[in-house]
């Protein structure tokens, strides 16, 4: 089906469009009521997440309420590692816990490659439902989180400020390291070519732990296994996104991905500079700035849309919406970057 807004798309791959694209990271979650509506249905997030028609409808929400150029679908970055045989809860209040971690060759070997198709099923009905609903409106992004912040979860078994056990590993046991991330490599690689085969028309990749990782290490554990992805998917646009990593932008730059994300730290001339002008920048307003007054919110935005001007931009956040803001403010942001575009076109 031909998509009527392919906005994204075309600002993925640097080709003209009419205004700038928004969309929101964590844009179908906690700060609509609609959706805490369907989240209070059943026992919880891992449950909603594997509910293929539920997951569909949450995904779909933001597209009807608050006007953004592109869905992302309602899933999690840990479906990976259960699907390669750890499985993991959601403690509320909490955040993710694996009752079981991965430290030793024994544990390594009673994992396995994930195949997206089978092991992961109830996200390709996901995307299926959602693309169908969605009738062409907009692009539907798929994703997975980077191999380094799966890694992290997986030997830590939780959350962590420090990451020190995952940390450790890599230098206590490089080896069991490359080992661990190259399953999880592979296993990526198999979900989101499925991701794409069952109707997914960019896809993002999140290192959202990038940022604890000295640059020497993170060449080493991260940024080679995120290329041997970007290099693999060929079929849609890549996004990668790696919060705090302001020391790599320059190897971003040469990866073969077609979108660069940004956090709210990392300077937008600066990092347009390093990354080069073969890349789109995505990004990227503090969320913190959607606390604001709605006038406070707009000017913030503005202030953003002019340092991009010019430049390859897909307009979001620096990092995902906070549960706590408030809907309104969101719209306004989404709004003011339309404006913006209307009032600055060639």
């Amino acid at each position: 089906m031909k998509l009527q807004n392919d906005l994204l798309l075309r600002a993925a791959k640097g080709e003209k469009t009419e205004r700038t694209p928004v969309w929101l990271m964590r844009q179908a979650g906690r700060i609509l009521p609609e959706y805490r509506a369907v989240r209070e249905s059943v026992s919880g997030f891992i449950e909603l997440a594997q509910t293929p028609e539920l997951a569909a409808e949450v995904t779909i929400q933001p597209v009807d309420l608050l006007g953004v150029d592109a869905a992302i679908i309602f899933s999690d970055i840990l479906v990976i590692p259960e699907a390669m045989g750890l499985p993991y809860e959601m403690v509320e209040k909490r955040g993710p816990w694996f009752p079981q971690t991965v430290s030793s060759e024994a544990d390594l070997k009673k994992l396995r490659i994930a195949e997206g198709d089978n092991d992961l099923q109830y996200v390709m009905d996901a995307i299926q439902i959602t693309k169908k609903n969605l009738q062409g409106r907009v692009p539907l992004i798929g994703f997975a989180g980077a191999p380094w912040t799966i890694f992290a979860y997986m030997v830590e078994g939780s959350g962590s400020k420090t990451f020190s056990l995952s940390r450790e590993k890599l230098y206590r046991d490089p080896v069991f390291s490359h080992q661990l991330l190259q399953l999880i490599t592979d296993s990526t690689i198999n979900y989101l070519k499925a991701q794409i085969r069952a109707g997914a028309d960019l896809v993002q990749l999140f290192d959202s732990w990038a940022g604890i990782l000295g640059p020497a290490q993170y060449e080493e554990f991260s940024l080679k296994y995120i290329s041997q992805i970007c290099e693999a998917i060929t079929e849609v646009p890549v996004t990668v996104f790696a919060k705090g990593a302001f020391f790599a932008r320059e190897q971003f730059g040469r990866l073969s991905c077609a979108t660069v994300g940004l956090d709210w730290n990392m300077d937008i001339e600066e990092s347009s500079r390093l990354i080069g002008p073969n890349k789109t920048l995505q990004g990227n307003l503090d969320p913190a700035a959607l606390y604001g007054t709605a006038e406070q919110v707009r000017a913030a935005t503005w202030r953003m849309m002019e340092q991009f001007r010019g430049k390859r931009h897909i307009a979001n956040l620096g990092h995902g919406l906070y549960p706590d803001t408030d809907p309104e403010l969101v719209k306004v942001f989404v709004q003011t970057v339309k404006e913006y575009s209307a009032a600055n076109r060639p």
